[in-house]
């Protein structure tokens, strides 16, 4: 007579999750990692046209001025007098950024003039005027 030895346990035939979810898990870290996250000035602005428009790749600084003269700065609103202080705390997060302008074409240019004058008191030099290519 022939013995069977068993141990008593049955074998799990279940499929070992462990290596998919290593492959998910490094995954999501590459794409956090890679994901270049755009900063928007807080409203949408009616910008004026120029055929002399070039798209700026870096990262950059958003300020926008509405046709009300508000301005806006990280999806708040801030007085003339904040930009200054907005744009240093800004400029520590990303030293490399410059600073874009998204002035509504019906905005006082006064206004815009006190925001550059703000922001080259922060300590940035690289300002642009943002506008729509025709």
């Amino acid at each position: 007579m022939r013995r069977r030895y068993s141990n008593g346990a049955q074998e799990d035939a279940g499929i070992d999750m462990t290596p998919m979810l290593d492959i998910v898990f490094i995954m999501l870290i590459f794409f956090i990692v890679t994901t270049s996250f755009i900063k928007e000035a807080g409203i949408d602005v009616n910008r004026p046209t120029a055929n002399s428009a070039q798209v700026v790749k870096k990262g950059n600084i958003m300020i926008a001025v509405s046709d009300t003269g508000a301005v806006w700065i990280d999806k708040r609103r801030v007085e003339v007098g904040a930009v200054r202080a907005n744009v240093e705390r800004l400029k520590a997060e990303n030293p490399e950024g410059a600073v874009v302008i998204q002035a509504d074409k019906e905005s006082k240019s006064g206004i815009v003039v006190e925001v550059m004058d703000q922001v080259r008191l922060a300590g940035v030099y690289s300002i642009s005027i943002s506008a729509k290519e025709q």
